[in-house]
């Protein structure tokens, strides 16, 4: 398919909610090329697909918070119910519901767009421990040989300021 989404496109649409990397229903429909009440429909129909750790609806707070975040979900300052959130095993389980092409190439382009996420905060997390293990063997050095410590620290905090991962969602 030729206007398949870029990750980086689908990573900007995955949201921290509860804990979990979560894609909201209208988002998806938007992707799969469907109407946000179809989607959800086909989930509906097999809800038994969809447990509490796969899909959630936003409590009030939740949504308003998303609202509030995320421009191009404006609209849903307007909507009577809370958006459904799914998580990347709710997404794979969305392919099996929504019966076509699309839905099963672009279901591939998000589930790649969630292991991208998640090999990142691998390698965040590596590198942050490395630092980590750097600045304990040079706090070791300092003591033993007397260096000048405040220019060690401000290395170590401009490094460490270069590797925070940014916050990917609320």
């Amino acid at each position: 398919m030729n206007d398949l989404i870029e990750i980086q496109a689908i990573q900007n649409r995955i949201f921290t909610i509860r804990g979990h990397r979560v894609m909201i229903d209208r988002d998806l429909a938007e992707l799969y090329g469907v109407e946000t009440k179809q989607l959800n429909q086909a989930v509906k129909r097999n809800i038994e697909r969809f447990p509490d750790d796969f899909m959630f609806q936003l409590n009030d707070n939740e949504q308003k918070e998303l609202v509030t975040n995320c421009d191009h979900l404006k609209t849903l300052k307007f909507s009577s119910k809370n958006s459904y959130v799914f998580t990347e095993h709710g997404v794979t389980m969305l392919s099996g519901v929504l019966h076509s092409k699309r839905a099963i190439e672009i279901n591939i382009q998000v589930v790649r767009a969630f292991i991208a996420l998640r090999q990142f905060a691998i390698e965040q997390k590596e590198v942050t421990k490395r630092l980590t293990d750097l600045e304990n063997y040079l706090m070791n050095y300092c003591k033993e040989n007397e260096a000048d410590k405040s220019e060690i620290y401000k290395a170590i905090d401009l490094l460490l300021d270069r590797t925070k991962p940014t916050k990917v969602g609320f």
